[in-house]
């Protein structure tokens, strides 16, 4: 029998060689990445933004969840969230179009608004008996008779005095606000309604005045309890709102509440959700 000498290095060469331990990821490193991405996207894509108040309905209600197109007008400090980095002018800016449903920053003020866009610069716009007029012409208004919004938390029926409240039926049965319609069409055939609740003077009576240069003007679709640019800063309102304020436009509704949720019962979440209002778009091609 023949033998044969093992060598030393054998147990080396026929054993498995050990796997380098595997580095753990940093948490705080993904943290950051997932915070830098979250800003990015927040800052040049799109937004989250409810809505506070009444004063654009019936096109937006209290309780509605908005995403915000940020690339449309281009970028300012308005469109970062903490206003940083803080810059002044905009960067790829570009004009709205009138009938954009807008979300902005005020000058001076702490919070953002939506309205909707109705003058550009160099526009001459004025309000007579309610009817708006743009460059000497009258936007054409239609009535439609009353709108019916469904009585919840988020919709309590608010009227402007010296209007009552008119209660009704909405399509499903339901206890509803009924409120006056009109359909504007501005020049080029964007549409919308209107409310108009009470022949009001300071608010259906205004101008004319001329949009200054990079400047925009702003009105509310609940034209009877919108503090818009027919109101100045002074008396609560928002005057003529600079282009370098334009935070992004409306795109599409993402959820709506009827304000019956508590954030503590999870289950309330859903039963309080006005599914109607999801998918609801404000975009140029929305009637």
């Amino acid at each position: 029998m023949r033998w044969f000498r093992r060598s030393p290095d054998a147990d080396y060469a026929d054993s498995p060689a050990e796997a380098p331990p595997k580095k753990k990821e940093s948490l705080p490193r993904f943290l950051i990445t997932l915070a830098i991405l979250a800003w990015a996207l927040r800052s040049f894509v799109a937004a989250p933004f409810n809505i506070p108040s009444g004063s654009m309905l019936p096109t937006l209600r209290i309780g509605d969840y908005l995403l915000v197109a940020k690339w449309p007008y281009g970028y300012s400090r308005y469109s970062f969230p903490w206003q940083v980095p803080s810059f002044d002018g905009r960067i790829l800016s570009r004009l709205p179009k009138r009938g954009d449903v807008i979300v902005f920053r005020p000058p001076g003020a702490d919070s953002e608004f939506i309205k909707r866009v109705i003058g550009l610069p160099g526009d001459t716009i004025e309000v007579r008996g309610g009817m708006v007029v743009l460059n000497g012409a009258n936007i054409p208004r239609e009535s439609r008779g009353n709108v019916a919004i469904k009585v919840s938390a988020n919709s309590p029926c608010r009227v402007v005095p010296p209007a009552e409240q008119m209660i009704g039926r909405d399509d499903n049965g339901d206890p509803a606000c009924l409120y006056p319609a009109y359909r504007e069409t501005l020049p080029g055939g964007r549409s919308y309604l209107v409310l108009d609740q009470v022949d009001n003077p300071i608010a259906d009576n205004f101008g004319p005045v001329r949009v200054p240069d990079g400047h925009v003007f702003m009105m509310g679709d609940n034209r009877d309890d919108s503090l818009d640019s027919r109101f100045q800063p002074m008396d609560g309102g928002i005057g003529f709102v600079p282009v370098e304020n334009l935070v992004g436009r409306a795109m599409i509704t993402f959820w709506s509440t009827d304000g019956s949720s508590s954030y503590v019962k999870p289950w309330t979440w859903f039963s309080a959700l006005r599914g109607d209002r999801i998918g609801t778009s404000f975009g140029r091609d929305a009637q």
